[in-house]
């Protein structure tokens, strides 16, 4: 029986894809609306290229509709299988640049969101350009950690679930990867207007 959209937008994550796999499509569009902005964002952020970014976050959720009638509910919460599946979409297109010996990552700063006035939006979008090129210069699993926990607000024990390591070397990642850009985001704080700020983090 179809649900009305307004139901379905009640229902978790796991429940959106079992109703998928029993033929509800409307499921998927609910499933998709509330799930790609933060996928895309996370993939983005990894690969500092939008378009790139929105063929992996496609692909993800290619693989998430053919998974879902094998779906084994308890085993895995569906945004922590698609972040999974992102990170290690993003690490097979980082090890073919590798190969082909392509060029550094091009900077590709997000919009920022409307805010309070067009300074403070200016002043935003140059701190997050700043954030985006300090976290492609990190190592790619320190990076991965970083925006996991601090930009997507995982737990430590669900990144390590996305990155199929223990929660330790999670700890271990994320802290080298706060040191890093703390180090190389050091010498900007006047510029990003953090002067009368205590961190930049």
């Amino acid at each position: 029986m179809t649900m009305p959209l307004d139901d379905l937008a009640e229902l978790a994550d796991e429940d959106l894809l079992a109703r998928y796999a029993q033929g509800e499509p409307m499921a998927a569009r609910v499933l998709v609306l509330r799930l790609t902005p933060r996928v895309l964002g996370y993939a983005a952020r990894l690969l500092g290229d939008r378009a790139e970014a929105e063929d992996v976050t496609q692909e993800a959720l290619l693989r998430l509709w053919r998974i879902a009638p094998d779906w084994r509910r308890g085993e895995a919460q569906v945004l922590t299988w698609l972040f999974r599946v992102v990170t290690n979409l993003v690490t097979d297109r980082h090890r073919a640049r590798r190969r082909r010996g392509a060029a550094a990552l091009d900077d590709a700063p997000e919009i920022a969101d409307p805010g309070p006035g067009v300074v403070g939006r200016l002043i935003e979008a140059d701190r997050m350009a700043a954030l985006d090129q300090a976290l492609a210069q990190l190592p790619d699993r320190q990076r991965q950690a970083v925006i996991l926990r601090h930009l997507e607000g995982m737990t430590n024990p669900e990144i390590a679930t996305v990155m199929e390591i223990g929660v330790e070397a999670v700890e271990s990642l994320t802290a080298r990867g706060k040191r890093g850009l703390a180090a190389l985001l050091a010498g900007q704080r006047p510029e990003l207007g953090y002067e009368d700020e205590a961190d930049v983090a």
